[in-house]
């Protein structure tokens, strides 16, 4: 791929917010310089004239079901819950993705290049997620990280699948108890493993290993503050380094308590009705009383429950209720590029980094304002006619 030109990109400074005036070069799928002024660029370089209109970095959902439930195909192409047993740990969310499901495609037109997606959430414990790239055919290409974490679920969704036929688990004590189970287990077996006394493989604490380990995190389901906090005291009972709190509904009411542990909150969907009891604390002012606690926070349209292409719009009914925009911003960029670990390589407009960019006709935050250029990896995926 040949190098690519874009002049005259109005930027924001990360971290104080001021708009900046740069042209950025992508050569070999990165950013490899961004300055005020790029002068005599290869000559095999194509060029694009961006006219001053705002450059961010692409944007990041790290909490999505993308091509696991796919759209418009009806059952046969949902696969996000394997309810014949409700402790799933070795299933991977990579072998059940569709790259051809279309809200990919709705993915790009609106700037989201980079999604963390995985099983749902009617198991205790549900399978192995990943972080993909949003543009490609063939899924192993698309990987950013792989496995990227570990689903588990408190509170109704797993109570309403089994418990209602009368398997475990039926009570929050029985989500808790699998779960612990299965940790147990784990340790155990990582202690025979490590001493060279395993005799044979176990493909369900296998997957579990990398989360005591540290090596990826514990992502778990939870809307209601009480499940919130059983989620941080399993993973101090087995001293897992790494939680996140995903959908965090009633989170403002903890939050002091995770600011201090300094565990994220992957937050929303925001635009769903409150059809369960766990939903009927769902405010839209949760992000920036979160924010002001000092908890860091990552919006997420968990699709398709919010379509992909509604993060901006939750964005904005964010700072409708006061929260900055440049902390809106980061909540869809360097926060979600932290919490999946990939800090190294996306998130920002930055040398060295993935060539994943947006250009928009206007102010990002103003609904009026569309997306008129998507780049993944340094090559141009969407450009608005």
């Amino acid at each position: 791929m040949g190098t690519l030109l874009l002049k005259n990109c109005l930027t924001i400074d990360p971290e104080t917010g001021e708009k900046l005036l740069n042209d950025i070069l992508i050569d070999n799928n990165r950013f490899s310089r961004i300055s005020p002024a790029i002068e005599n660029p290869p000559a095999d370089c194509q060029v694009c004239e961006i006219g001053e209109r705002y450059v961010l970095p692409g944007i990041i959902d790290c909490h999505t079901h993308l091509g696991i439930i796919e759209e418009a195909t009806g059952k046969i192409g949902v696969d996000n819950n394997e309810t014949s047993d409700s402790v799933t740990p070795h299933l991977r969310g990579l072998d059940a993705i569709n790259p051809q499901d279309i809200a990919f495609v709705d993915a790009i037109r609106a700037g989201v290049t980079t999604v963390m997606t995985g099983p749902g959430s009617n198991n205790a414990v549900g399978g192995l997620n990943l972080v993909i790239k949003t543009h490609g055919t063939i899924i192993d290409q698309m990987i950013v990280r792989s496995p990227a974490g570990l689903k588990i679920s408190l509170g109704e969704n797993p109570m309403s699948t089994y418990g209602a036929h009368g398997k475990c688990p039926v009570t929050r004590m029985g989500i808790t108890g699998l779960i612990r189970d299965l940790l147990m287990r784990t340790q155990d077996y990582l202690e025979l493993k490590q001493s060279g006394k395993l005799q044979n493989r176990d493909i369900r604490l296998e997957s579990v290993i990398p989360v005591l380990t540290g090596d990826i995190s514990l992502r778990a389901h939870a809307h209601r503050a009480d499940d919130i906090i059983t989620a941080v005291r399993i993973a101090e009972e087995f001293k897992i380094k790494k939680l996140v709190i995903e959908h965090g509904t009633e989170a403002h009411l903890v939050a002091g308590y995770l600011a201090e542990r300094n565990i994220p909150v992957a937050f929303g969907p925001m635009l769903t009705p409150r059809i369960k009891m766990e939903l009927k604390g769902r405010n839209y002012n949760s992000v920036l009383k979160l924010t002001e606690a000092g908890v860091k926070v990552s919006l997420i349209s968990d699709h398709p429950y919010n379509s992909i292409d509604q993060l901006r719009t939750v964005a904005g009914l964010a700072i409708s209720e006061g929260l900055p925009q440049l902390e809106a911003l980061k909540c869809l960029t360097i926060h979600p590029s932290e919490v999946l670990e990939c800090h190294n390589r996306l998130g920002k407009l930055k040398e060295g980094f993935d060539a994943d960019l947006i250009v928009f006709t206007g102010n990002p935050f103003n609904t009026m304002s569309k997306v008129m250029m998507t780049i993944i990896n340094g090559e141009i995926v969407y450009q608005r006619d």
